[in-house]
């Protein structure tokens, strides 16, 4: 039986964490205390060292040769539940999608275990469920954050070939991907080559276009004609995990960067060498491309370009070119293949969402209008509405239009799999399997190497493998320097969502009814779940009540990230971790409570 005494444990130990998330809310909200700049600083402190430290804290001090293994096969067992489950369906049904097969996965399965979890179930259970909660932080770090992003990946990879290669991704046999790009995620613009092979097969390369090029080198004259190109600031994948801005309405964002100067630069070399036959043309918007063969023509989202060209119903922005052969030759009156430039970037956001990233987009910003032409707002308002989703959507003027609670509306996501237009058309082969299976571990393994949270797991792991079997003790000079920053982790994590909260326009983003929806699977399906995996391996008692109130927990910051770097229903995402976090302590308590009766 729960008495208030266990109640007011819990309530020690959870409390202030809310404590620091409402003075940070408060200190942007109604004191103005911090600037949105100034936030970002906190953040990226807390991305690159408390959050990673505390991890690493918390991983290297636990026992991984006491490891409940009944435990972990419960938590492990229903994540394959789930993911099982959302395959059948997104095989199956005709509302089935990727994109929400990855959102129902991140809202049902991964909870806030490592700054929510281990505080909350020491204060319910003992120190022997913070044990059992950095298990799970270990396996969700090392096994289903990297599945996520595998998820990502292949969603990026799938976009990038149904875009460029409709008729002809069949064909693919390899992919090479310069070491500059680290993601597929859309926001650099990309280009691929083709070359056809001895055996009729196509050879793709992926490399960074040259507009996104162009933001990256610096290049300086003395002359009156000189030209200054400011590097973009680099985004540290996973690092900026709160926002910095947020804008419901798209705002033009213009530029420094003088592009006539430049372009008139580069075209003037161009017309220097008579062996090079694509010239480049002014490029100031993700929206419209310029068709290189016809004078230059800029091509406006589903309408016809000035130039003649007409833009393609899948927004892209791509240029085709004449296909090359092995040896380089031009591919002539031979097989037509294309040269793209691929930009999911370059369609409209998703309504509601958070920018996440700050930079992330560039000065070719998805809000910029195009060249020569005008976006339309009805374009704009209805765009990638395709698949599962719900009934109110909120319009850019914010009102939100009711319809039925579940509707084959569509995707949030930046560009569709299966676009309405082309609903009747046949679906576009994809390459071998150990085609595509290569080149996204190729992007997983980039995008790993670049997070630092991999880093701090897999160092915590190591080194409990080594202290833990031979009793080796970490160096106080060592020990120190990493606990007085890591102590400060779970307040500055929660300080940092605080701020996150503040510089939102909304709570809840999406709209009401998803909100409820995206609640209901977090805080009723994912227990559920858990409890039926959790008696299939045998679980009981006390065990049984830890995994269905961590399941319980609210929405984890990590999923958030990937969805909004990866632009997926990234105003759920957020709404589970905001609104999640405000009414997580109520449920876990009426979970605790009736789980003890």
């Amino acid at each position: 039986m729960i008495t208030l005494w266990d109640l007011y444990h819990v309530l020690t130990a959870v409390v202030p964490l809310y404590v620091a998330m409402i003075l940070a809310y408060g200190s942007v909200k109604w004191w103005k205390i911090f600037t949105p700049d100034q936030c970002s600083g906190i953040n990226r402190f807390v991305a690159l060292f408390a959050v990673p430290l505390l991890s690493f804290h918390f991983i290297s001090t636990n026992n991984p040769y006491a490891m409940n293994y009944k435990f972990i096969a419960a938590d492990s067992l229903q994540k394959a539940i789930v993911l099982a489950v959302l395959l059948v369906w997104s095989r199956t049904s005709s509302r089935g999608s990727l994109e929400w097969s990855i959102t129902l996965f991140s809202l049902s399965t991964l909870p806030n275990t490592l700054v929510m979890g281990i505080p909350l179930l020491k204060g319910m259970y003992g120190d022997a469920s913070g044990t059992l909660m950095v298990q799970i932080v270990v396996l969700q770090c090392i096994i289903w954050y990297t599945l996520m992003l595998f998820l990502f990946e292949y969603r990026g990879a799938r976009l990038l070939i149904v875009e460029q290669f409709p008729d002809t991704a069949a064909s693919i046999i390899s992919f090479k991907v310069d070491s500059d790009i680290i993601s597929l995620d859309g926001k650099e613009p990309l280009q691929t080559e083709a070359e056809v092979g001895d055996d009729g097969k196509l050879h793709v390369t992926v490399r960074k276009s040259a507009s996104s090029r162009s933001e990256i080198f610096s290049r300086r004259s003395h002359g009156p004609n000189s030209v200054s190109l400011t590097p973009r600031p680099s985004n540290l994948t996973n690092a900026e995990i709160y926002s910095l801005q947020s804008s419901r309405n798209p705002t033009p964002r213009g530029s420094s960067f003088n592009h006539t100067d430049f372009y008139s630069m580069v075209n003037g070399k161009n017309n220097n060498n008579n062996n090079n036959n694509v010239s480049m043309s002014p490029r100031q918007s993700n929206f419209g491309g310029f068709d290189e063969e016809s004078g230059g023509g800029v091509r406006v989202n589903g309408g016809a370009g000035v130039g003649g060209y007409p833009g393609p119903a899948n927004a892209g922005i791509f240029s085709p070119v004449a296909a090359k052969k092995k040896g380089g030759e031009s591919g002539g009156g031979g097989k037509d293949l294309h040269m793209f430039v691929w930009s999911s970037s370059a369609s409209p956001v998703s309504e509601g969402g958070i920018h996440v990233f700050r930079g992330g987009g560039g000065d070719y910003g998805s809000d910029q209008l195009p060249v020569g032409g005008v976006a339309h707002q009805k374009d704009y308002d209805e765009f990638g509405h395709d698949e599962f989703s719900f009934g109110n959507r909120t319009v850019a003027n914010g009102v939100d239009k009711e319809g039925p609670v579940l509707s084959k509306l569509g995707s949030s996501s930046t560009a569709e799999l299966r676009p309405k237009a082309q609903g009747e058309a046949k679906p576009t082969s994809m390459p071998p399997t150990s085609v595509m299976t290569r080149l996204i571990l190729i992007m997983v393994w980039r995008k790993l190497i670049r997070n630092p949270n991999t880093y701090s797991s897999l160092f915590g792991l190591t080194w409990s493998l080594i202290s833990f079997k031979w009793n080796v003790v970490m160096p106080a000079i060592v020990a120190k320097s990493i606990s007085i920053l890591s102590d400060a982790g779970l307040g500055m994590a929660m300080f940092s969502l605080g701020l996150f909260m503040a510089l939102q326009p909304k709570i809840i983003a999406c709209g009401n009814s998803v909100a409820s929806f995206a609640m209901a699977v977090r805080f009723l399906t994912g227990p559920a779940v858990m409890a039926v995996a959790s008696i299939v391996v045998g679980l009981r008692g006390v065990l049984l009540h830890i995994a269905i109130v961590q399941a319980a927990l609210p929405q984890g910051i990590v999923p958030f990230v990937f969805a909004k770097e990866y632009n997926v229903h990234p105003d759920i995402l957020s709404t589970g971790v905001i609104f999640g976090m405000l009414i997580a302590l109520p449920i876990t308590l009426v979970y605790y409570i009736l789980l003890g009766l």
